[in-house]
């Protein structure tokens, strides 16, 4: 949480470790001074960074003449595709190519090639190699949410299920791929904690009936081991148009309420889903509680060129504090599940899973957030919180001790990705939050934290998780995020591939 002074160089952004040396985040250097035994905490500098830059569109390069090209390339006609030879050598090349062409193309074609983002087992056995993500082969009669499993990591059945508004749920059709909701005709606890428990969440905190919104939906045909897209069918309409709304686990509550806007210290139990994440031995990013099991975090805090990074070991979660100066017994990390698809230049999908090796308790001053529903949007204007231990001056040489909290407006997108701003760099995958007049934003440290915002039933839901940005605190350089509901189908795939 910063208030930048005009007068400084902007600092560089987000991932800090406190009091010691994190991972090398992309766009930043962190540099340390002294030995074994000297205590580093006066010793960090700060080299500036800048934010992702835009795409340059691909350029074509003008025709070149051919014997132009020949000269750059050998500097003789007698060299490489010279007179007659060069022709026949060509011809039999292509020809190869066709070959290989016939004889394996089909076979390619044929086969789905997924890419698994729960990383590879290796991850934590050895801290030298880094993750690379497991490819997925399925048959070429795959159908998607029929709760057959065809292809060998099961990927084909792991995006079947989703939330709308007020907990409605939907499942995916394999007749039509349409998301449709469950008519509440036969439903139970029974069939709550079983698709809870599929989804990783071990099993459901409330399910009730609701009022359908479509006039169609699916009904429940018999009751089995199968996931729920194996129990349903659809149907004309559901009986009495009532329909399943059903909530995995309690959260978004908050036991403390009291606050001063404007970057303050956080009491006990007002962000309860906050999370401190040490990387060998000292608070380097933020984290997010989202179920017992799970942790939502920013992927750019394991960054591939530090290999150790990548391993759990190295890594302590802290859960219920709001002082580095206090810290209770940490959570041990069993998994790190980075997104395959996140782009370490544009910082594009900047997501990644932490998978716990035991569920959490909650108390008063631990509690997960709620994901928001798929199409849940909080529109320019909607005033939202941001927290964590990251700087309070932009600049600073060493993270806050103490949680701090500051209110940030929704910023649309357009406004945000204009020339005055941050000029396109913002994806659909990302939005932006803070004050275009500057004072009130996220800064270093604060990486992978929540940006929360109050639904209409009083929950706090994630929107963002802090990612990046321009300076700290600086005029029209808000704070960047990654876009939570965007990405609500590759978290709700990883944590049913790691469940419980």
């Amino acid at each position: 949480m910063a208030k930048h002074d005009p007068n400084e160089p902007p600092p560089p952004y987000y991932s800090v470790a406190v009091h010691a040396q994190p991972p090398l985040m992309p766009y930043e250097e962190v540099v340390y001074g002294g030995g074994p035994g000297v205590n580093p905490s006066n010793q960090l500098q700060y080299i500036p960074q800048y934010p992702p830059p835009v795409a340059a569109p691909r350029v074509t390069r003008p025709s070149i003449p051919p014997s132009t090209k020949r000269r750059r390339c050998c500097q003789s006609n007698s060299q490489f595709y010279g007179g007659s030879g060069g022709i026949i050598l060509l011809l039999i090349l292509l020809g190869l190519a066709v070959w290989l062409g016939v004889r394996y193309g089909a076979r390619l074609a044929t086969t789905a090639i997924l890419y698994n983002a729960s990383e590879n087992d290796d991850v934590g056995r050895n801290e030298n190699q880094p993750s690379v993500p497991k490819r997925d082969t399925c048959s070429n009669t795959t159908v998607q949410c029929d709760a057959i499993r065809d292809c060998q990591l099961g990927t084909d059945e792991t995006n079947c299920v989703r939330f709308g508004g007020d907990g409605a749920l939907q499942v995916r059709s394999s007749q039509d791929g349409r998301f449709l909701p469950v008519c509440y005709q036969g439903w139970d606890r029974s069939y709550a904690d079983q698709t809870c428990a599929q989804l990783g969440f071990r099993k459901s905190y409330d399910t009730k009936e609701m009022n359908s919104q479509q006039s169609i939906g699916l009904t429940l045909t018999s009751r089995s081991s199968l996931p729920i897209q194996g129990l349903v069918n659809v149907s004309s309409s559901c009986p009495d148009q009532k329909s399943v709304s059903l909530q995995c686990v309690d959260c978004g509550r908050q036991q403390s309420t009291s606050r001063i806007i404007g970057g303050s210290i956080a009491k006990l139990g007002q962000w309860p889903w906050q999370l401190s994440l040490h990387y060998r031995g000292f608070h380097t990013c933020g984290g997010v509680l989202i179920s017992p099991d799970f942790v939502v975090t920013a992927a750019h805090c394991f960054p591939r060129s530090t290999p150790s990074a990548l391993n759990p070991e190295k890594w302590r979660v802290y859960g219920g504090v709001v002082s580095q100066d206090s810290l209770p017994q940490p959570y041990l990390v069993k998994k790190i599940l980075l997104n395959e698809n996140y782009n370490n230049r544009t910082n594009d999908q900047d997501i990644a899973l932490l998978k716990l090796t035991a569920p959490v308790e909650f108390n008063n001053a631990v509690q997960p957030a709620c994901l928001p529903a798929f199409d849940q949007r909080f529109p320019h204007g909607t005033v939202c919180w941001t927290s964590g231990f990251g700087t309070t001056d932009a600049g600073a040489a060493r993270g806050s001790r103490d949680l701090m909290e500051v209110t940030v407006d929704i910023i649309d997108v357009r406004v945000c990705n204009s020339s005055s701003v941050y000029g396109g760099s913002v994806s659909k995958n990302m939005l932006c939050a803070g004050d275009l007049d500057g004072g009130r934003d996220s800064c270093q440290g604060d990486s992978g934290g929540p940006l929360v915002c109050r639904a209409g039933d009083d929950r706090w839901n994630l929107v963002g998780i802090t990612s990046w940005g321009a300076g700290c605190g600086r005029r029209n350089k808000p704070g960047v995020y990654t876009r939570v509901n965007s990405l609500l189908p590759w978290i709700y795939s990883k944590m049913q591939e790691e469940r419980p």
